[in-house]
């Protein structure tokens, strides 16, 4: 305790101002409402080998009002210096924050310009620089992590600026990021890159990529430059990866009513992504695991995330939410308006079958207890992303089309480079029809219970597959007949595939094997792929017609079959195996890691190979793989092959990755190999070929057990 009765010393008074100052800082917002930093210069030289940053941000700011300190968030920056209209000035650097002491005056301009280096821990990815590897990549990831910890900036929405980037690199590499590439310059082996920015947006979407790519160069129909950037050796990749990309934006565009605001339009696979894409302005990072051929293309594709992050210049770039309470505007919108250009593409029913999954999955969420508003900062995904979609799919048809556009367009415009929260838009949608919205708000934004009857009368209405399904789904609950009958009428009165393959999904232990040989006879892909997934025993009658299945393209249905007819029909597994040797599958080579297992578990099956399928299998455990094809191949290892010593480095190595899926899957894998007889010698012993985090999580770990 201080005793106040005695004065304190200089250094014991600066302390207490000091404490005071960063509590300050701590209870705020973090938001300077009476300054306005306007644009930002910023130069960069990115040391990949070093994982560090040499940076330089020139802000220009303009003072409401009177005040003696600003300050930018900074995590863990270490600063050189700090100048003021080109003069020292005197500067806390908290580890958190940059507080500027300066006597400022309202309405007058002021620059300043900060130097330092960082050592992002998060948010700046370097990877391969440490392991030989031939794909070496940087990356940001600013949403959810702060910019701030690669630039002095703001972690804060509502603080907007104009951002110019100009980085620094090796002049072998390609250097991507926010805003118009407006020139390049080299300097010996480095290379310049800079970046215009003409309009604000907030600092958690600033942005770069550096790897080795190509790039596609394609235009909207107003002349608007598209980049579509690749691996070189992924050339042949770049149209099924990309397939519909002009046909989304046109769409869009069209749909949207406002033109596409900001200079160009980048999209950059990278690897070991931390989420399917990030739709940075301008510049769309996205994982390279929707690197596809069109096999693929059928099973999954890029089309839906693709469609989701350009939506997203617009809702979320353009009109920004004030704070997590109006996620919705985000997420939402761009589900929704992703959803629309995948019906676009793919037809109404595509539509109405995604709308109808997404209302099972918010019925069992509401059923459980566990239904969420769109207002409550907190919700999940789900919530956010597909109740969200669903709000505006209800709100339109009550509105209907024109007036919904209508409204939908005054709130960008009215709204455009601003922050906004959900009555905002509220207001706008009024506005436009005319009516008050409370029933909406009420019901859709701040109700937890999702109102799947109501839900379910629309589908029926306006759609011709949903209405014939919940009708087969009555007809079964009060049939007389047998059940194998009522669902053989449904499936003959309809062409749909996609209710074809919901019916197998839904009924396969009903279906007949004369259904099922009938089903199989349709040659349809995803109507055979339902069977290929969802049957669970093959019946010997059936087995030509389901070895026909391996010829499929579909690798979602190659790698169920051929596991299924392995193990029903081990008298033909060397045919199956010679039959899908050299498939690969997925980006994650799905197929390519079950043909390993099962040809490394197959008796007398090419024994004088086993040991390079082994090694084959054992090395995709390695760093310089995706963690998607570690992950597969630390599955197969463990269940079937075991581990050896490097598998189990490698392993430790997973369990501190930045993805935090990978990371807890490697931890919880690592938790149940300790439990096996002998295994924690085992990874004691390797903790001599470990340092830094591995070191110290293997010890903390050991010693729990």
């Amino acid at each position: 305790m201080l005793n106040l009765k005695r004065p304190l010393s200089k250094p014991m008074r600066q302390l207490i101002l000091i404490i005071i100052l960063l509590h300050f800082l701590g209870a705020t917002a973090q938001h300077q409402d009476k300054v306005n930093f306007t644009q930002a210069k910023v130069e960069l030289y990115v040391d990949a080998p070093k994982k560090k940053i040499i940076g330089r941000v020139n802000y220009r700011l303009r003072m409401l009002q009177h005040l003696d300190t600003v300050f930018l968030d900074a995590q863990n920056l270490e600063i050189s210096s700090v100048l003021l209209n080109n003069k020292k000035v005197k500067y806390l650097n908290n580890g958190k924050n940059i507080v500027v002491y300066n006597r400022f005056r309202k309405n007058r301009n002021y620059t300043l310009e900060i130097t330092y280096t960082a050592k992002p821990k998060q948010t700046v990815y370097f990877i391969g620089w440490n392991n030989k590897s031939t794909n070496n990549q940087v990356w940001t990831q600013g949403q959810g992590k702060y910019t701030s910890h690669w630039l002095p900036s703001f972690d804060d929405m509502r603080q907007k600026v104009e951002f110019d980037l100009s980085i620094s690199f090796d002049k072998n590499y390609e250097v991507i990021a926010n805003g118009e590439l407006v020139g390049t310059k080299e300097f010996g082996n480095l290379k310049k890159w800079d970046f215009n920015m003409d309009r604000p947006m907030s600092s958690y979407l600033l942005a770069f990529a550096i790897g080795k790519y190509n790039k596609k160069e394609l235009f909207s129909e107003k002349g608007m430059s598209i980049n579509l950037y690749y691996y070189p050796e992924d050339s042949l990749l770049t149209e099924p990866t990309y397939r519909y990309t002009q046909q989304i934006f046109k769409f869009l565009e069209k749909e949207i009513g406002v033109a596409y605001p900001w200079l160009k339009y980048d999209q950059v696979p990278v690897r070991d992504f931390l989420y399917a894409g990030m739709e940075n302005t301008g510049t769309t990072i996205f994982s390279d695991s929707f690197i596809l051929d069109s096999i693929a293309f059928k099973d999954r594709n890029y089309v839906n995330v693709n469609a989701h992050e350009l939506a997203h210049q617009w809702f979320g770039n353009l009109v920004t939410q004030t704070d997590s309470r109006s996620h919705w505007l985000h997420e939402g919108f761009a589900t929704y308006y992703a959803l629309l250009a995948e019906k676009e593409i793919f037809g109404d029913e595509y539509y109405y079958w995604k709308l109808y999954e997404s209302a099972q999955q918010l019925k069992e969420s509401s059923n459980n207890n566990r239904g969420e508003s769109l207002t409550d900062p907190n919700s999940s995904s789900l919530t956010f992303y597909e109740k969200g979609a669903w709000a505006l799919h209800i709100l339109r048809k009550h509105l209907g089309d024109k007036v919904y556009k209508a409204g939908t367009v005054q709130y960008l415009k009215r709204h455009k480079y601003r922050n906004v929260d959900i009555d905002d838009y509220l207001r706008e949608m009024e506005l436009a029809s005319g009516t008050k919205l409370d029933w909406f708000k009420e019901k859709w934004l701040n109700g937890t219970t999702f109102p799947y009857l109501e839900v379910k009368d629309i589908l029926i209405a306006e759609s011709k597959d949903l209405k014939a399904y919940y009708k087969l789904q009555e007809e079964l609950l009060t049939a007389k007949t047998e059940k194998a009958q009522v669902i053989w009428n449904y499936w003959n009165r309809t062409a749909s595939a996609q209710l074809k393959a919901k019916i197998i999904r839904s009924y396969y232990e009903n279906l007949s094997k004369k259904f099922i040989k009938k089903a199989l006879e349709t040659g349809d892909v995803r109507i055979r792929q339902a069977i290929a997934t969802t049957a669970d025993q093959i019946p010997l009658e059936l087995k030509e017609e389901f070895e026909s299945l391996l010829l499929d393209e579909s690798y979602l249905t190659l790698e169920h079959i051929l596991y299924k007819l392995w193990i029903y029909f081990p008298q033909h597994r060397i045919h199956y195996l010679n039959s899908t040797r050299g498939i690969y599958g997925f980006s994650d080579k799905n197929i390519r890691i079950l043909w390993l297992t099962l040809a490394l578990v197959t008796e007398d099956y090419e024994p004088h190979n086993s040991r390079k399928y082994y090694e084959e299998l054992s090395g995709y455990t390695d760093v310089n793989f995706p963690f998607e094809v570690r992950q597969n191949a630390f599955r197969m290892l463990q269940e079937v092959v075991g581990f050896s010593d490097k598998n189990l480095l490698d392993l430790i190595e997973a369990a501190q990755h930045h993805s935090w899926q990978f990371k807890q899957f490697s931890r919880r894998l690592i938790d149940l190999l300790l439990l096996e007889d002998g295994m924690k010698e085992r990874m004691g012993n390797l903790r001599e070929e470990l340092n830094g985090e591995e070191l110290r999580y293997m010890n903390k770990k050991l010693l729990e057990e």
